[in-house]
């Protein structure tokens, strides 16, 4: 098992390099172990070894990484995109349970992994519920190495402080009994658009839910 690297509060170390030194990953997906009780699934498109862009996406409270590959990887991986999605140590994300530290640990383990095998051309940071509040907080705080932050029915964004300017998208239900639209999306849409940000904001009508289209969407406002 891969040890886990000492996290700096929010600040994540690993970084795509030009040239990896160990053999791509094959196409597929597979569990990269990060250390106890830790770990993360990763999609590979089909098709040769090539630069690909990675989506790192975190599941709602109580998920799985498996949840996560069931709501965007096929039509990630089908715009060429790794998808990497790891697993809280505890029932949901660490910023969310009491403070940043070992989540950010994790992430920082199973990226090392990845960027040691693929050759990555940009990285998106993406997430459904707590995961979408810790994909903001998390990519907000380390923008120079997260180019977009797709956001879907957010609660917060907390980063202890903020680094680079990542494109933000947001989706949220106008019924959201779980999250409500007016005190998390909109009023998130409208705060990072005053500070600066780059944000596309979409509210639609339905509840706590992912819309395929809605993550079509995200996908096309990141790779275009």
């Amino acid at each position: 098992m891969t040890a886990l690297p000492n996290a700096a509060e929010e600040r994540l170390a690993a970084r795509p390099v030009s040239t990896p030194a160990a053999v791509p990953y094959p196409p597929g997906s597979r569990t990269l172990e990060l250390g106890p009780h830790a770990h993360a699934q990763l999609v590979v498109p089909d098709g040769p070894p090539r630069p690909r862009p990675l989506l790192v996406f975190f599941h709602g409270a109580g998920g799985t990484a498996a949840q996560s590959v069931d709501l965007v990887g096929a039509p990630a991986t089908a715009r060429e995109a790794l998808v990497l999605a790891p697993s809280s140590v505890a029932a949901t994300w660490d910023l969310i349970a009491g403070g940043l530290g070992r989540d950010v640990a994790v992430l920082d383990a199973a990226l090392e992994q990845v960027f040691a095998r693929q050759r990555v051309t940009g990285v998106a940071f993406g997430g459904f519920s707590d995961g979408a509040s810790y994909a903001l907080s998390l990519g907000l705080a380390n923008g120079d190495l997260a180019e977009a932050v797709l956001a879907f029915s957010p609660g917060f964004a907390s980063p202890p402080r903020r680094v680079g300017r990542p494109r933000v998208w947001i989706s949220h239900g106008t019924d959201d009994r779980v999250l409500p639209v007016a005190r998390c999306g909109r009023r998130l849409a409208r705060e990072l658009d005053a500070s600066g940000y780059p944000v596309t904001y979409e509210e639609f009508d339905g509840g706590h839910v992912v819309r395929p289209t809605d993550v079509t969407a995200a996908l096309t406002t990141w790779l275009g």
